[in-house]
């Protein structure tokens, strides 16, 4: 699983996920990806399971780039435990999302089995997200200027 091998420090604050992703919000390395239409928080084993989910299915075969990394600690108290006495340990790392991120892209396959694999990785994510190509993306940005 994903981890950062040393961080300045061992907590954070939990931080606010509002607005929109200015960066990373293209492709840039594949043809077709997963764009994220919700906030959310993304754990390291859910990243792993999205990318087995999509190797497996093109049957390594092409290429897979991960944009996000998990980098975030979240902490919990154990259940049981009153209220007080500290921040909680350390219990997984995130990777933080806003809508509009690109968190996958795939690369060297046809169009129907890239789409196909990207949809089964989908399924592995806590956050609603939908299938784009290259050409989407770039369409959606000459509109919005």
């Amino acid at each position: 699983m994903l981890l950062p091998k040393r961080v300045k420090y061992r907590r954070q604050f939990r931080g606010s996920m509002a607005g929109k992703a200015t960066r990373g919000n293209k492709i840039t390395n594949g043809e077709y990806g997963i764009v994220a239409t919700e906030p959310c928080w993304i754990k390291s084993n859910q990243i792993e399971a999205a990318r087995i989910a999509m190797t497996r299915y093109i049957k390594r075969g092409g290429k897979v780039f991960i944009k996000i990394f998990p980098d975030k600690p979240v902490t919990g108290k154990p259940i049981g435990v009153r209220m007080g006495k500290g921040k909680g340990n350390l219990e997984c790392w995130v990777a933080v999302v806003k809508p509009g991120r690109v968190m996958f892209e795939i690369s060297g396959v046809a169009e129907e089995t890239a789409r196909e694999a990207l949809r089964l990785a989908t399924h592995k994510l806590p956050c609603k997200c939908k299938v784009v190509s290259r050409a989407d993306l770039e369409g959606g940005d000459n509109s919005e200027n």
